[in-house]
């Protein structure tokens, strides 16, 4: 069934201030405004941007005048053009990543559009696939207790979010909301949300905001990631202490249907690794 987002009046400040919401924290009086900001006064907010592949200056454009013909991605990367739906969750919050995380927004376009050239505009690669799933509903997640690992790639759900719930709020375990699906998907609190998720294992030091979109761009570029869908790890966010608002007893965690066991064979990559990324 197609998501259907909440009209902009359903939109209330408890909402906003779900755990999810947390990295548009600076957002939330354009979020919760009564009224649709429009494209130039969006820009406004979020300028500058600047392609961190192709170094050219970024704007957002309203789609509805778009007269081109060229395909989005494409658009993108040559005249740094980002088509914009007025009155529209989806690419209101769009926007609002481009922002936060340019570098691996630029890395996901550039390689989108090498593909295309490759195989053209019917075809889909593998990692085209995975740009897309992680462009829409991805997740960066930071480790600093690699022993977490294990529960998370065997699918032991009950262990990772409720046998290790002090992890989820004393920094062993750091996530950061990546895909606008996702958080246009959290406007409704009863959705079950998954992300998929890249891990970056970081013992040593506290990457920030920045430090991740440049890591995750740099591994994106060099092929280090995102070369198939299989290598996201689903994450059930649902699941993390505090993110939804049913009981999250033993019974949350074995009947609720986000939660599922590992599938025979399935095998996830060895994390990214971030030493002596973080900024001083």
């Amino acid at each position: 069934m197609r998501f259907i987002a909440p009209e902009r009046a359903a939109v209330t400040e408890a909402l906003i201030a779900q755990p999810v919401f947390a990295g548009l924290a600076a957002f939330r009086p354009l979020l919760l405004a009564p009224a649709w900001p429009s494209v130039a006064e969006l820009n406004a907010l979020v300028q500058p941007l600047r392609h961190r592949v192709s170094g050219a200056p970024l704007w957002l454009h309203a789609q509805e005048i778009l007269e081109d013909g060229e395909n989005y991605e494409q658009r993108i990367l040559r005249h740094g053009l980002i088509a914009t739906r007025s009155g529209n969750w989806h690419d209101l919050l769009n926007a609002l990543v481009w922002h936060q995380f340019p570098a691996i927004k630029s890395a996901l376009n550039a390689g989108q559009v090498e593909d295309m050239a490759r195989v053209g505009l019917q075809q889909r690669t593998r990692r085209q696939c995975a740009y897309t799933q992680f462009d829409e509903a991805g997740a960066v997640v930071v480790l600093r207790d690699s022993a977490l690992l294990a529960q998370w790639d065997g699918h032991d759900w009950d262990g990772l979010f409720r046998g290790n719930a002090h992890a989820w709020q004393d920094g062993r375990i750091t996530l950061k909301v990546f895909g606008h699906a996702l958080y246009e998907h959290a406007l409704n609190p009863a959705m079950l949300l998954v992300s998929k998720t890249l891990v970056i294992l970081d013992e040593d030091s506290a990457l920030g905001v920045d430090d991740i979109d440049r890591h995750v761009a740099d591994a994106i570029a060099d092929g280090a990631c995102l070369g198939d869908p299989q290598e996201l790890r689903p994450l059930p966010m649902s699941g993390i202490p505090g993110w939804h608002r049913q009981t999250q007893d033993a019974a949350f965690y074995r009947d609720q249907p986000c939660f599922r066991p590992l599938r025979a064979g399935r095998r996830y990559p060895p994390p990214l690794r971030a030493r002596g990324l973080a900024t001083p």
